[in-house]
């Protein structure tokens, strides 16, 4: 069976991670990615942990190299954008994996610097990762986007900022996906649910005060489906379904990735 992403060149945004038990969204993708035969540019603005993805990518037989950004510079984004343009001659997946809470709460109690900070991630980061990938993707008529949201923008959660900016996303996915449809440009939401990632588990047991243990336990209680969490390949396997060729008829799609989550009504 040939590889999904034979002779593709995708850049991974957030391909480092926090560190933790388990391994996060941004690096799975990047390696299941050039598992499937993608050569990947792995961008973060901690460039040890994208070089450490690198790594993992090299050690498997796969092409990868790291690039530092902080995706909410815009210059950073022209940067990277240009840098695997310069080292691969084309791109033809951008994964937006950049995203942060922490601090946020009700609207009467969120305050505007949190809102600023994760706004400025969420959504400012994305666009602007976007804004200077899509005239390469345009030139070449081809290309697929996939920004990873979250469930909460559809679901009911007491983080108004966090659900506000990632709802905001899939309406500017909708917006790339209708306007550069005509240039043969893809461009999708995966809304991951409850998972048990690093950036979940070790920094809001952190911030919680509570152990690891108990809060696996209570996120595993509120998933329909197994009553257990889904893991960051379980995201990946879905980016690379809507990066393959095999999605080729689908744009404009926001996909839960969630054990149901989402599903529940009532």
């Amino acid at each position: 069976m040939a590889k999904r992403l034979q002779d593709k060149v995708a850049v991974v945004v957030g391909a480092g991670q926090t560190p933790g038990d388990t391994i996060g969204n941004g690096r799975a993708t990047a390696i299941l990615f050039a598992r499937e035969g993608a050569r990947v540019m792995c961008v973060d603005r901690d460039l040890s942990s994208a070089q450490d993805t690198v790594a993992m990518i090299r050690g498997e037989g796969g092409e990868a190299r790291a690039f530092e950004a902080d995706i909410t510079r815009e210059a950073d984004c022209h940067a990277f954008a240009q840098a695997a343009l310069a080292a691969y001659g084309r791109i033809d997946v951008l994964h937006n994996n950049v995203g942060i809470g922490g601090g946020d709460g009700g609207p009467t109690h969120v305050t505007e610097e949190v809102l600023q900070r994760i706004f400025d991630v969420n959504l400012k980061g994305t666009l602007f990762s976007c804004k200077h990938v899509l005239p390469i993707l345009r030139q070449q008529l081809s290309g697929s986007i996939i920004n990873i949201s979250s469930v909460a923008a559809v679901c009911s959660v007491g983080i108004v900022a966090y659900k506000a900016s990632k709802a905001a996303v899939n309406a500017l996915t909708h917006s790339i996906a209708m306007g550069n449809a005509r240039y043969g440009i893809r461009a999708n939401v995966i809304m991951p649910g409850l998972m048990n990632t690093p950036m979940a588990i070790e920094g809001i047991s952190s911030a919680r005060g509570v152990s690891k243990a108990q809060l696996i336990a209570e996120r595993d209680a509120r998933v329909p489906l197994g009553g257990k969490m889904g893991t960051a390949w379980d995201v990946a396997y879905a980016a690379l379904f809507l990066a393959s060729d095999e999605a080729r008829f689908i744009t404009g799609v926001m996909l839960p990735v969630d054990g149901g989550q989402s599903a529940r009504i009532g």
